[in-house]
């Protein structure tokens, strides 16, 4: 007796649907999609109608896997298949060489990755007593833990915790002291009335960019939004209130001018 459900045997030399897409790796939904959309037509049909697929169908259905595995739309792909004008060796070089290239930006994120992942165990190479000597008895070494919950997950962050994992404990006492000197230099400006904007007044939001590039790179579109962040924030603005009084709202309006003289909007600048 003839089971009326399962799939009938194909016609000599053929394979039925079922059979094609497991053998190619494939859905039979796929096959007959495929079918309706004239990329891959069955050369033949059982005695009850049924898809058969003969040999070069079926090397069809290879080719057409290659050029999707190789991110060919359907529709560019029955057109290469079809066109007897089409040069498939030529869309296959062009698509290797984007592979390639693929690879290798794969290769340097993968770099990236491991560096920031080495970084990240890492850290401050500084015992406890040391942080506290060289960034001075305010210091509290949990401000690195918080600092990395709120931007753990940004570029900035995982170029800090690089920067900060290969430096040593001179390195960061230099560091310290280019900020302290910094900061005294930007007191006395501020004291001695200089204005945003000016000559003198440029080159200390420089001076601050860099020194704040010194964890991260820092663009003039961020160093905006740090100002913002130290004339808004209490504790910035105590901070930089405590080397002399109203320095955090003058230091953001140095930083927003010197940003607009390198073609960045105060207004408009964004994090990135």
């Amino acid at each position: 007796m003839i089971d009326p459900v399962a799939e009938p045997p194909p016609g000599p030399g053929g394979l039925t649907v079922g059979r094609a897409a497991s053998l190619v790796g494939v859905s039979v939904k796929t096959l007959h999609h495929w079918d309706a959309i004239g990329l891959v037509r069955p050369g033949g049909r059982t005695w009850a109608g049924y898809r058969v697929y003969s040999d070069e169908d079926v090397a069809r259905i290879h080719r057409v896997l290659v050029y999707r595995e190789l991110g060919f739309p359907l529709a560019e792909i029955g057109r290469i298949l079809d066109d007897p004008s089409a040069d498939a060796q030529e869309h296959l070089r062009r698509q290797r060489a984007q592979l390639v290239e693929r690879i290798d930006r794969l290769r340097e994120m993968v770099t990236a990755v491991d560096r920031m992942m080495a970084a990240a165990r890492g850290g401050i190479r500084l015992t406890v007593e040391e942080q506290v000597e060289i960034f001075g008895d305010h210091w509290q070494p949990s401000w690195v833990e918080e600092a990395e919950q709120r931007w753990g997950e940004s570029k900035q962050w995982a170029q800090y915790a690089e920067r900060a994992e290969a430096r040593t404990p001179q390195e960061w006492k230099e560091i310290v002291a280019a900020a302290d000197a910094l900061h005294a230099d930007l007191a006395a400006a501020k004291q001695a009335g200089v204005v945003p904007g000016s000559e003198e007044a440029n080159a200390l939001a420089e001076r601050h960019r860099a020194q704040q590039s010194e964890y991260f790179d820092c663009t003039h579109s961020m160093h905006v939004c740090l100002g913002r962040t130290f004339a808004g924030d209490p504790g910035f603005a105590a901070y930089y209130d405590g080397f002399t009084p109203g320095m955090a709202t003058w230091l953001r309006d140095v930083i927003f001018a010197n940003a607009e003289a390198h073609g960045v909007d105060p207004d408009t600048a964004e994090w990135g």
